[in-house]
């Protein structure tokens, strides 16, 4: 949930109901909701409620806890003095001045759809190859469609491919690891992602794939991860990575990756430890992924890919978690990479060979 997000299910009304109550269990009317303001000031200007018997006129202030009203400093800002409603995701806290002012406040996660901030979250976080491509119900897509917008994504994400390869020199297998490295990144990591997968001359990944170990240790060590070893196992990642930096002469360079606003499973620390994982078990990945014929084969590749051991009961660094569960793939997460990676580089492959694939790729 953000708070945007809050303002416009507010702004177009999208609640489950409207019997609301406030915190305090008194029924509150929305006569009218104001007017979404998108400068500074509160959120909703001139609204209107009803809390019993009585009807105010003013401004509705919307946040996604009751204590974001103090940290936004509110209380001492004139623009502040008309609000006649404090609405929130979540209400966490008793705000004084509201209570002895009379304002209530109203908590809204109960009147949302769950499963739609589900698939807000997906929309924002799946970076999905059409973006609300399972959400909509396939009976109300026109005919054509479904074949036209693939064919104009091909199209899109091959003139992307296009500038990694001649960046890379026409290198398909380094261009495959780098596209994989941004599809696991999802959208928070993405770019990130790729820095770190272009950082490291994939020949170096071809050399030690071998040893998933050493993988894991090359990727972690990029990622600015290993210069305080918590564990024993940190210590073996760091003593294989300094190891490596020394071999081939490794840059010193650090790119970090982001925890902020993910769950635990797509932890860039798990993400990374299976693509580690992915080049260890295919040492010949990128002719498998080209030569498929079926989603189905590019699923077998992908489905028994999981984490090294240690990530069994971690989602971050010497942090023990209380689940304990190998960190495989889930199925949909192998979709994304499929639409996402892998029918994009079989097009453009293809292109490049003087080869026509395209209509065979739209029955993937």
């Amino acid at each position: 949930m953000t708070e945007k997000l809050l303002q416009y299910l507010w702004n177009h009304k999208i609640f489950k109901h409207f019997d609301f109550r406030d915190v305090e269990k008194n029924p509150v009317e929305i006569i009218d909701f104001g007017k979404w303001n998108t400068d500074s000031g509160p959120d909703f200007l001139a609204a209107k409620i009803k809390v019993g018997d009585v009807t105010l006129a003013g401004h509705i202030e919307l946040h996604i806890k009751s204590s974001d009203w103090i940290f936004h400093h509110h209380s001492q800002d004139p623009n502040y003095q008309n609000i006649i409603l404090h609405a929130v995701y979540e209400h966490d806290m008793d705000i004084d001045e509201l209570k002895n002012k009379n304002i209530p406040t109203l908590e809204l996660k109960h009147y949302i759809d769950q499963n739609m901030l589900w698939k807000y979250e997906k929309l924002l976080n799946g970076n999905q190859f059409i973006g609300c491509e399972d959400i909509f119900d396939p009976k109300y897509i026109p005919a054509g469609f479904h074949k036209e917008n693939i064919l104009k994504k091909l199209n899109e994400k091959s003139n992307e491919l296009e500038k990694s390869l001649k960046k890379f020199k026409n290198n398909f297998e380094a261009v495959l690891f780098h596209s994989l490295a941004y599809s696991f990144g999802l959208k928070i990591n993405a770019e990130i992602f790729r820095q770190i997968a272009e950082s490291i001359d994939f020949s170096i990944i071809l050399k030690v794939r071998q040893n998933r170990t050493q993988l894991e240790a090359l990727l972690f060590g990029i990622a600015g991860w290993l210069e305080n070893p918590e564990d024993e196992a940190m210590q073996i990642w760091k003593r294989e990575f300094d190891f490596l930096k020394a071999k081939f002469n490794i840059p010193n360079v650090q790119i970090h990756p982001k925890f902020l606003r993910l769950r635990p499973h797509n932890f860039p620390t798990v993400r990374l430890a299976q693509i580690a994982d992915l080049y260890h078990q295919h040492q010949n990945l990128f002719s498998k992924v080209i030569h498929a014929k079926s989603a189905e084969e590019l699923f077998v590749v992908f489905k028994e890919i999981k984490a090294s051991e240690y990530w069994n009961n971690h989602f971050n660094f010497g942090k023990i978690s209380n689940v304990n569960q190998p960190k495989v793939l889930s199925k949909d997460f192998i979709e994304l990479i499929i639409l996402n990676t892998i029918l994009p580089l079989k097009y453009i492959y293809h292109q490049h060979h003087h080869e026509e694939i395209a209509e065979e790729l739209i029955l993937f």
